[in-house]
């Protein structure tokens, strides 16, 4: 990591090495928001989107997640990639993709995944396994075919970074850290004690 100067472009290394060697789910990563009241809440997302702008995810906006971070657009990320021994830690606002952005990705998901997206009440309680098959048998009839669009509550969200940690492990815990802060047109670099 002494050689980083830019930690989108760690990021894009260290998730490249991450594809190659993790099992499943490379891409996913924990999303921390807060409830109005301040209570944190953490769940498995999985990373859709990453450029400049800031990392993407998709979910329906009306779930428990989706109202958190419409109540407080502020969000933190964490991959864990244990075949690495690496963890990278993102913090900052959180912004609506566009309805173009949201059109795109989910057209491309598969059909049983965007006819899923329509059945599910996402956090709302369910009273039994059944019901929620029903309404997927019933979507599937609405929608014939391959042309599913997108729900008006499914979208996505942007976090744009304010703070990148990158965390490697290292032998006796003496592990090395090194934190990125937009400065200017650039990053401010910080390494942390372990």
């Amino acid at each position: 990591m002494d050689e980083a100067r830019d930690p989108y472009d760690l990021f894009d290394a260290w998730f490249a090495e991450a594809k190659a060697s993790e099992p499943a789910d490379p891409n996913a990563m924990a999303l921390a928001t807060t409830t109005p009241d301040g209570f944190p809440s953490v769940r498995i997302v999985l990373l859709k989107g990453l450029d400049r702008r800031g990392f993407v995810f998709y979910t329906n906006i009306e779930s428990r997640k989706g109202e958190e971070l419409r109540a407080n657009p502020r969000a933190a990320l964490c991959f864990h990639w244990k075949s690495l021994k690496r963890q990278v830690r993102v913090e900052g606002p959180i912004n609506p993709t566009t309805d173009a952005e949201a059109d795109a990705y989910f057209a491309g998901r598969p059909r049983d995944s965007r006819i899923g997206a329509w059945a599910s009440d996402q956090s709302r309680p369910l009273d039994a396994r059944a019901t929620f098959e029903r309404r997927l048998r019933e979507f599937d009839a609405k929608y014939p075919g391959e042309a599913v669009p997108r729900p008006p509550f499914w979208s996505g969200f942007r976090l744009t970074p304010a703070k990148i940690e990158f965390w490697q492990d290292r032998q006796f815990r003496l592990h090395d850290r090194l934190v990125f802060t937009p400065e200017g047109a650039g990053w401010a670099i910080e390494r942390l004690y372990p």
